[in-house]
């Protein structure tokens, strides 16, 4: 096992702290996950994204108990699926999360959708408050709330999330919901910070002239990004290869004029579900 990668960590609004770079593994069944999450433990990952609909908790739970790897120097998030919300039903989901991964407490435990097909986002967020309070989760937060749906929370609680994962890539890059962040001291997370596939970064004007000037992929000239950004980013991969291209972004600087380049490439393209007409 080589020493963790040199990630910097960002001190959330409730003083714990956060890598700000990880690995995400949706979209990975369960004995493969065994595998990709041992192989990125083993090359110096430390933070792992996963959720209770991915089915591969256990799979992660099972790399992270055979790793040796102190608890502490790890950071691992899950987050309660939508038929899991309510007030009477958010501790057993977390509970089950937890033995799954063999923890007993997760650093980051996220609502993944505010859903609404429930409409029971905000019960929810009091129950998850609980969990905190209780010792399950260290910090606490969302995934894929909007403005009105954070609006809600604040209405009914005084504890404001501590990050809210959105989707977020060059293309889409949801400035007006991160200065809505930014002003409550909400840090934002990002998935499918490439893009997922859907388009080519290569295309997008400038890219490829970049990622040439430093001799990187256009994906870490686009993770590079993300970290100068603020941004916490997690790009899901299963092969060892990627994973130590992925982490090799720490040894260059993007110039001003090259982030002021990227910023233009945004073009509000969506590419995964809208929060609010999501009825899974």
């Amino acid at each position: 096992m080589t020493d963790a990668i040199p990630t910097p960590h960002i001190t959330l609004n409730d003083g714990h702290r956060i890598p700000q770079f990880g690995l995400g593994v949706w979209q990975i069944d369960d004995d493969e996950a065994h595998r990709v999450v041992a192989e990125a433990l083993e090359v110096g990952y430390r933070h792992i994204d996963t959720a209770r609909v991915y089915k591969n908790e256990a799979g992660v739970g099972r790399a992270i108990a055979e790793s040796g790897i102190p608890r502490d120097e790890l950071f691992i998030t899950t987050k309660l699926w939508n038929s899991d919300q309510g007030r009477d039903t958010v501790r057993a989901a977390a509970e089950a999360s937890l033995e799954r991964l063999g923890l007993e407490q997760v650093d980051l435990y996220l609502i993944h959708w505010p859903s609404p097909k429930y409409g029971k986002h905000v019960e929810s967020w009091e129950a998850v408050i609980e969990l905190r309070d209780a010792g399950l989760a260290r910090s606490i937060g969302v995934s894929n709330f909007m403005q009105t749906h954070l609006d809600d929370l604040a209405a009914a609680t005084e504890v404001v999330p501590a990050v809210n994962q959105v989707e977020l890539h060059p293309a889409f890059q949801q400035r007006d919901l991160r200065a809505f962040h930014e002003a409550r001291g909400i840090h934002t997370e990002s998935w499918s910070p490439l893009g997922s596939g859907n388009y080519d970064l290569a295309e997008l004007p400038g890219f490829a002239e970049i990622a040439a000037r430093h001799g990187k992929s256009v994906q870490q000239i686009a993770i590079r990004w993300h970290l100068q950004e603020g941004l916490i980013v997690f790009p899901k991969t299963v092969r060892r290869e990627r994973m130590l291209e992925n982490a090799a972004v720490f040894d260059f600087e993007l110039s001003a004029d090259e982030m002021a380049t990227i910023a233009a490439c945004d073009r509000d393209q969506r590419v995964g579900a809208h929060p609010l007409n999501t009825d899974f």
